[in-house]
């Protein structure tokens, strides 16, 4: 018998709709049973491509004793974290606080005023490593609940007292400036690998907004440092594991150092935010290999992503079936030599398992290895390659797919229009734009719908029911200005500035600091407010970039003066933590070179347009257009005649304008960052 999660659109909440566990989805009534039958909550969080999710919902939730025992003593609650991403940071908070660690799955034990009192992540069926079973956990929650309420009152008090006591009262005292860029990047060089690229050891994550911080930073102060770190990491992970060398795209991390072995879930933000790295890294080096791995990446997205609905999907799971008809992690992506053999025939096998590193022991599990670009195969025929890869790829599209979460979620479709956009632009392919701008329309038709406030999810065209977070206003914003921008469309600049002012009203506090929730969004046990980025920008930073380049296009004093009001965290942590704080420099960058603003009076699309976007000033903002009707689209176009009836450009920053040029070189110049 299905329960009570069959009726929502979370593809996470719907593999847990035929449990024997009484799920119950995030809501007011399940804490008001939790009060009347006076027992537990059972908080469980986690997302529909989490290996270790699909393993205890097997392993425990699956299990008829293991769910009676849950059904009769506690409320079970299930919430999606990509779904409902503020209930996921109060409790994860608690998590990393009272363990010190956190992670997915999460579970937490809540009272019914929904105050955590308990705390875990995965749980064992049986106990083993010294963790306790899953059921030696419930036994023990259910004695300190019978015998020792006070006791569970009181850490429930206290730990929601520390929580309360968080609170970012102000963004920091100021915007930051040449210094904490610099201490920044000097605190970056420091974490460096210098053998394997990125940052830290492992397990290594892809430091997407960290290298954007390092390209914005080389174009605004000439550092060959910056350069080459942002460049060397991009080319480490572009050879490695981490990148799908058959069919493009990349998964969430590596776990070793070398970016040999990745957790083969494929997310959409890692994506679409990798796909604007290398299209960056492009833009600023000429580098072959970064426009082939933008333009894998942006192919990725649109072949393996997009929805019916012209969205774009949350994720591909990291598990598929084996040839042996078994669940397992990465077997829809690795090869033996014997698998190679018998695609490929012997001759060109054995030069596949040398160029993809392909070996008899294997570098993953029983024998298989990851592809990857090792070197070994010498000087070798493109055209070989090429052949070689299709036969493969085309090999491994008769293998089980790993499953996909087809659920939209908006901030990281905000991010793939971003990408698309400027991937499409770059590269003359008006087919990524296309997708960029049906994205976009889908976001505008069902994202912000009838009720003019965005949606956090939709799936199959519906909204979902959980209201829009920071993360979303700011992303969003961002993906509609780049799109703008590449358009000549003045309609997605209005799009920006109506998600812009809902920031202003109901994410902003006194003193310029942001929360993730609304002012009137539901209360939960704290406000969550988290300025650090961590796999995407984080709501707070993503809302400060949007916010600037919205000021940049309209003169806005208001929008200028939140972004400057939500950027002095970023002098306060930039410094101590550039690594979770990239986002938030890249945006600093943008602030200290101006950011530029570029007015382009001539064709969307000609060469003064082309060549603005090109340029690779921080966060420089570009309209184009042409005719009377210009000005009306963009402010920036007002009063910006083409000169001498040819195409014409207008550069200014901080208040001061440059002559206006016709020539595309010198406005190439202009815009080179320095």
């Amino acid at each position: 018998m299905a329960n009570r999660l069959a009726q929502t659109t979370s593809p996470y909440l719907l593999q847990h709709a035929d449990n024997p566990v009484d799920w119950w989805p995030w809501s007011p009534e399940a804490f008001e049973e939790a009060r009347k039958r006076d027992v537990p909550v059972l908080l469980s969080v986690g997302y529909a491509s989490c290996h270790w999710c699909h393993v205890m919902a097997h392993e425990s939730f699956e299990d008829e004793t293991v769910a009676a025992y849950l059904n009769a003593h506690f409320v079970p609650v299930k919430v999606d974290r990509e779904e409902r991403p503020d209930v996921d940071a109060v409790y994860m908070e608690a998590v990393q606080a009272a363990t010190g660690h956190g992670g997915w799955p999460m579970t937490v034990f809540l009272t019914a005023d929904a105050e955590p009192f308990y705390f875990g992540t995965y749980f064992p069926p049986e106990a083993r490593h010294g963790s306790p079973s899953f059921q030696q956990v419930l036994e023990g929650v259910v004695a300190a609940w019978t015998d020792r309420r006070e006791e569970v009152a009181e850490v429930a008090g206290r730990i929601v007292a520390d929580l309360a006591g968080r609170s970012l009262v102000h963004g920091g005292d100021g915007v930051p400036g040449e210094q904490e860029t610099a201490q920044a990047l000097l605190g970056l060089t420091r974490e460096y690998d210098e053998q394997h690229g990125g940052f830290g050891g492992a397990p290594k994550f892809p430091p997407s907004m960290a290298v954007e911080f390092l390209l914005r930073h080389y174009a605004r102060t000439g550092s060959e440092g910056a350069l080459q770190m942002a460049a060397d990491t991009c080319s480490a992970m572009a050879r490695g594991g981490i990148y799908d060398q058959l069919g493009g795209g990349f998964a969430r991390y590596s776990v070793d150092r070398e970016w040999v072995v990745p957790h083969f879930e494929k997310m959409l933000y890692d994506n679409a935010l990798l796909c604007r790295v290398y299209a960056h890294l492009w833009r600023t080096t000429g580098s072959d290999e970064a426009r082939r791995i933008a333009l894998e990446t942006a192919d990725f997205m649109v072949r393996e992503l997009r929805t019916a609905e012209g969205g774009f999907a949350s994720a591909l799971d990291a598990d598929s079936e084996d040839a042996g008809g078994r669940h397992v992690e990465g077997a829809f992506y690795v090869w033996t030599p014997a698998q190679l053999r018998e695609v490929l025939g012997e001759d060109d096998a054995a030069f596949a398992a040398a160029y993809f590193g392909v070996t008899e022991a294997g570098t993953f599990e029983e024998g298989a290895s990851v592809l990857r670009l090792t070197g070994d195969a010498g000087p070798v025929a493109a055209a070989r390659v090429a052949d070689v890869r299709a036969r493969l790829l085309a090999a491994r599209a008769e293998r089980p797919r790993p499953g996909r979460d087809d659920k939209v979620v908006a901030a990281w479709n905000g991010l793939a229009i971003a990408a698309l956009a400027e991937t499409g632009a770059y590269f003359d392919r008006p087919d990524l734009v296309e997708r960029a701008t049906e994205a976009a329309d889908l976001l505008v038709r069902v994202h912000l719908g009838e009720v003019a406030r965005l949606t956090r999810t939709s799936k199959d065209g519906r909204a979902g029911d959980n209201a829009g977070v920071l993360e979303d206003y700011g992303d969003v914003a961002e993906g509609f200005l780049a799109l703008a921008a590449v358009t000549g469309e003045g309609a997605w600049l209005e799009f920006a500035g109506f998600l812009l002012d809902i920031v202003l009203e109901q994410f902003t506090g006194e003193g310029g600091q942001l929360y993730d929730t609304a002012h009137d969004a539901e209360q939960l046990i704290r406000r969550p407010q988290d300025p650090t980025d961590s796999a995407t920008p984080s709501g707070w930073t993503a809302a400060a970039g949007a916010l600037l380049s919205y000021a940049a296009y309209t003169g806005s004093e208001a929008h200028r003066t939140a972004a400057e009001g939500a950027l002095g965290v970023v002098k306060a942590l930039g410094p101590r933590v550039p690594r979770f704080v990239g986002w938030g420099l890249a945006v600093a960058e943008a602030l200290l070179d101006g950011p530029r603003e570029v007015a382009v009076a001539g064709p969307v699309g000609g060469e003064l347009h082309r060549t603005a976007l090109l340029g690779r000033a921080p966060g420089a903002v570009v309209a184009a257009g042409e005719g009377p009707g210009a000005g009306a689209e963009f402010p920036l176009l007002v009063d910006r005649p083409p000169v001498g009836g040819e195409p014409t450009a207008y550069v200014c920053r901080h208040f001061v304008c440059d002559a206006p040029t016709t020539d595309a070189a010198d406005l190439a110049v202009k815009l080179g960052g320095r």
